[in-house]
């Protein structure tokens, strides 16, 4: 699937009455600026990263959550621990198939992010990066992160193969940093 394909399909699973994204656009990782680019173009989880750049452990908070077709889906927010400041909007399609019980179970309990949950189970995994957007945010995502609609971030589309299988889709979308990202 292309990039714009899904991520209309990701941002259609939690339709809003007010749009997330405003634009969003494929470039290549060696064009992002170089703060987003340590955020985003790697193969490594969101939670780690996130915590490492903003220096404090973050927190997961899940906007809305729900099963279709056999996959868990939720929105979520990634928060620091310290400020509270929204860091990363996020949304997963997850096959429940290829983890274990417990592992499923904790990530239902909603209270620790999927990667710390992955990484804490010592689930066998690989992250496929599959494309880094630039985003002008709608006014839902602004909300979120507190700046004026239509502000530039980044983000990212990947997916996360759980003993070796395609587990998770995700669309994982940076804060807006007090730099200009062109």
């Amino acid at each position: 699937m292309n990039p714009h394909d899904e991520l209309t399909a990701l941002l259609q699973l939690f339709p809003q009455t007010e749009p997330l994204v405003e634009s969003a656009e494929h470039v290549p990782a060696a064009l992002v600026p170089d703060a987003f680019k340590r955020l985003l173009a790697h193969d490594h989880h969101m939670t780690v990263t996130m915590e490492e750049f903003f220096h404090c452990e973050v927190s997961v908070r899940v906007l809305e959550a729900k099963e279709q077709e056999g996959l868990y889906c939720r929105m979520i927010l990634l928060e620091s621990n310290e400020t509270g400041q929204v860091v990363q909007f996020g949304i997963v399609r997850f096959n429940f198939e290829y983890v274990t019980e417990a592992v499923k179970e904790e990530i239902l309990s909603r209270k620790i992010p999927l990667g710390r949950v992955l990484i804490n189970h010592n689930v066998l995994r690989h992250i496929d990066l599959g494309a880094v957007l630039k985003i002008k945010v709608g006014p839902k995502m602004a909300e979120y992160f507190d700046v004026p609609v239509g502000m530039k971030t980044y983000g990212r589309l990947a997916t996360i193969f759980c003993n070796g299988q395609p587990a998770v889709d995700l669309l994982e979308i940076a804060t807006p940093l007090a730099q200009d990202v062109g």
